[in-house]
């Protein structure tokens, strides 16, 4: 059976996609294309049509990889010896795919990335509204509509905070994962310290340490503003986006670039959350950041701070003294 050996999980935004470019590099690793089959968040079935009801979901849904011979096909052409891998977020988030992962590769060795989940939060959200998926402008008010959002059938790339709920995630993922083929790696320390924490995540698979040493530079969606015209290009994107999800994801996506052309034709650099939004945010999450301590072990006070850690481009232009004083 051609199933993967490591998973890379966590949560959307966190730097998954980095790192999975990163090991790509590695000799003795082999990583999907695509990079996110989804397929232990299905159960052998196509997902739900009552869980994809958000602008673009349905869309997006005709990606998941969910026929167990599709998914094994992905790491066909690993070279013998290789070390076959998948990045799926989600894999974190979802509890049941927990069961499924265990049940399927019961030596998986599994890889968390985790962000300040309210950066993390902030960042996906102003990715949704830049890409012209998300109607609501104001990013407090969409975190407050993310349980109506849920029970209404929304996917789960729309759960701003619930994704970042990393304490009762790891605490399931335990039930059925030992912990000691768990590493959990932060966001920071892909961007403070590439070298040596993918030298960790080497070790840690079992590869060769050394070999990879940088993670490439994340691809942040330019902002798109506010105002009459971009409301309109939003509106045309999500029609647009419901209406793909009866021809092939390509189709949709090629005819849609002059759109996004259009709508995120302003300046690159994104607003800064508001102090006060950050920490009424702040306290929604500080219950599972103290979960997420006493399960790790680990201090993660830093996130509880008015201030947050920046995005990949920012952080990674700071000098480490900079970096140091912002943690």
């Amino acid at each position: 059976m051609a199933l993967p050996d490591f998973l890379i999980a966590g949560a959307p935004k966190a730097g998954s996609t980095a790192l999975h470019a990163a090991l790509v590099g590695h000799p003795q690793l082999f990583l999907s294309t695509p990079k996110e089959p989804k397929y232990f968040l299905t159960d052998g079935r196509p997902p739900a049509p009552d869980t994809q009801r958000g602008p673009g979901d349905a869309h997006s849904a005709q990606e998941w990889i969910w026929q167990r011979e599709r998914y094994e096909q992905l790491f066909d052409a690993a070279p013998p010896g290789t070390l076959r891998g998948e990045s799926t977020p989600f894999y974190l988030w979802d509890t049941a795919a927990h069961a499924r992962i265990a049940a399927a590769i019961p030596d998986v060795r599994m890889i968390a990335v985790i962000r300040d989940p309210i950066d993390r939060a902030y960042s996906n959200w102003t990715h949704l509204w830049a890409d012209g998926l998300e109607p609501e402008g104001d990013f407090r008010t969409a975190c407050d509509l993310e349980d109506e959002r849920a029970a209404a059938g929304w996917a789960p790339f729309w759960r701003y905070l619930g994704l970042g709920r990393y304490g009762e995630q790891l605490v399931s993922l335990f039930e059925h994962v030992d912990r000691e083929r768990v590493f959990v790696v932060r966001y920071r320390e892909l961007i403070d310290a590439p070298a040596h924490t993918l030298d960790s995540i080497a070790t840690f698979l079992g590869v060769e340490p050394g070999v990879v040493s940088s993670i490439p530079g994340s691809n942040v969606t330019a902002w798109a503003g506010h105002g009459a015209v971009n409301s309109g290009l939003r509106m045309l994107v999500r029609g647009g986006a419901s209406l793909g999800r009866h021809v092939d994801p390509r189709v949709w996506r090629q005819a849609q670039r002059p759109l996004l052309a259009a709508l995120q034709r302003g300046p690159s650099q994104r607003p800064k959350l508001d102090v006060a939004v950050r920490r009424e945010l702040v306290a929604r999450v500080r219950d599972d950041v103290a979960l997420l301590e006493d399960v790790l072990g680990r201090s993660f006070q830093d996130w509880l701070g008015d201030a947050g850690r920046g995005t990949f481009a920012v952080r990674s232009s700071l000098a480490p003294s900079e970096r140091d004083a912002s943690q």
